[in-house]
């Protein structure tokens, strides 16, 4: 088979930073072994997150200068508007200027004390989004999605059978939304198969729970289906994204993802009674419901992008260019997610560094020993991210102990990936000699962005 090629050519390029390991030790040591205090301009390869960080095309970019900037009403917005309804199917659609605003608005009115979200697995801002609401969020990841280097087509689904008795259990009248995060980004970027969707809403239904979709990444995971589930294989990815939206009641997306914008989200949803009370939720927080914190030049932008996403030759190199990084580290037996996720390379932090506990957060640790190595950023997806403390102040661990590499959309060549490769399997083969961290000082929620952290002495 020939190589898969970016289905792309390069317009314009900006300038990379290079530092040395001398200049990165300071670096990360006055950023506190966080990587979100580092400065963007200290970073060879950036893969902390995929959100906000893709290359626009050309057509966005025309799109921009199109835009209209009047307060209501803007043509922007009908345009951006009219894009959401295709693929979605769902008739009411508000701007919102980015993911976790939509799931603010969403959970400020769902939520409160007493009530439960069920989900496949919650990621950071939405967990925190209910419960900031005085909520709770349920995890209800399918067995295999639990176990990182044993290969499965689907690890993102949702445990039905566990589903089902955490309905039973708080009582559905508790539940104002089961959510299915597509893909899993906290599993690791794992694909949702159709017919756990289909399952889910027959359940959902039977119990009166509405059934939202996490839609950051529904053409990553729509292509994901086509790949791997029957019956699929010969349908387009578009149909694919309307039938998987069709299960739904409504949905929330940051638009910085699967619609290659900068900035932006959405809510799209069915229900009038709902719709309503979010648009008067978001003119008090975000603005008028036709701009919703957003400029018209980025309505434009994501208008264009939830198009131009669905082109299946650029998702055959989205996905194959993931696979491709995470193949190469199989080979060098680093301890990896598997099969290949979408979005993301996810290591097993806790395989890769197995001789530091994990309440000395090996994700970290090892978040920190690729940025020392290789000047590349990642995040720690584990205990530090997700972690909680019982009543004596002892560390609840996570799930899963991971390290997400989240690629940017368009931006990086296989030159780019070969060294990130290289750097891993360097930090692997010298893993040893890295320490674990403590907690100097953190925040009540989502810690992880401003936590302080220093070497553990033990």
């Amino acid at each position: 088979m020939r190589t898969i090629i970016e289905p792309f050519k390069i317009k314009s390029v900006e300038p990379i930073f290079f530092t040395s390991k001398e200049e990165r030790v300071k670096i990360l040591e006055e950023a506190f072994y966080n990587p979100f205090l580092i400065h963007s301009n200290k970073v060879l390869i950036d893969l902390l997150t995929d959100s906000g960080t893709s290359a626009m095309s050309s057509d966005q970019w025309a799109g921009i200068m199109r835009g209209d900037e009047s307060y209501a009403g803007s043509p922007s917005f009908f345009r951006f508007e009219a894009a959401v309804k295709n693929i979605t199917g769902m008739p009411l659609v508000i701007p919102t200027h980015q993911g976790r605003a939509s799931e603010k608005i969403l959970f400020s009115i769902l939520g409160g004390k007493g009530k439960y979200f069920i989900s496949n697995t919650l990621f950071d801002t939405t967990r925190a989004n209910i419960e900031f609401s005085g909520a709770e969020g349920v995890d209800c990841l399918c067995k295999e999605g639990k176990l990182p280097t044993v290969p499965a087509p689907f690890k993102g689904n949702m445990d039905l059978e566990l589903l089902e008795k955490t309905i039973q259990e708080k009582g559905a009248e508790n539940i104002p939304l089961v959510i299915i995060t597509v893909t899993n980004n906290s599993g690791g970027g794992q694909p949702v198969s159709m017919a756990n969707i289909k399952a889910v809403r027959k359940i959902c239904t039977t119990y009166n729970i509405p059934l939202f979709i996490d839609a950051c990444r529904f053409a990553e995971n729509s292509y994901f289906i086509k790949l791997r589930e029957d019956g699929y294989q010969n349908t387009s990815v578009e149909n694919i994204a309307k039938e998987l939206f069709s299960y739904a009641d409504g949905c929330t997306m940051s638009a910085k993802k699967d619609a290659f914008a900068n900035i932006g989200g959405f809510l799209a949803m069915n229900d009038p009674a709902l719709a309503q009370q979010c648009r008067n939720l978001l003119v008090i927080t975000e603005g008028f419901p036709t701009y919703g914190g957003l400029a018209g030049r980025d309505l434009e932008a994501i208008a264009i992008g939830l198009v131009e996403v669905l082109d299946e030759n650029y998702l055959q190199y989205r996905i194959r260019s993931i696979e491709y990084l995470t193949n190469k580290l199989i080979d060098a037996g680093v301890p990896v997610m598997q099969p290949a996720g979408g979005h993301a390379v996810y290591l097993d932090a806790k395989g890769f560094l197995d001789h530091i506990p994990v309440d000395q957060y090996p994700g970290q640790a090892l978040v920190g020993a690729l940025y020392l190595e290789g000047g590349i950023r990642g995040v720690e997806i584990g205990s530090l991210m997700f972690g909680k403390y019982d009543d004596n102040g002892k560390l609840i661990p996570a799930q899963m102990e991971l390290v997400r590499l989240a690629i940017p959309r368009r931006v990086y060549t296989q030159s780019h990936i070969d060294y990130v490769a290289e750097v891993i399997i360097e930090v692997y083969q010298n893993r040893k000699q890295f320490k674990g961290l403590t907690i100097v000082e953190e925040a009540p929620l989502l810690r992880h962005f401003t936590v302080k952290m220093k070497p553990s002495t033990n």
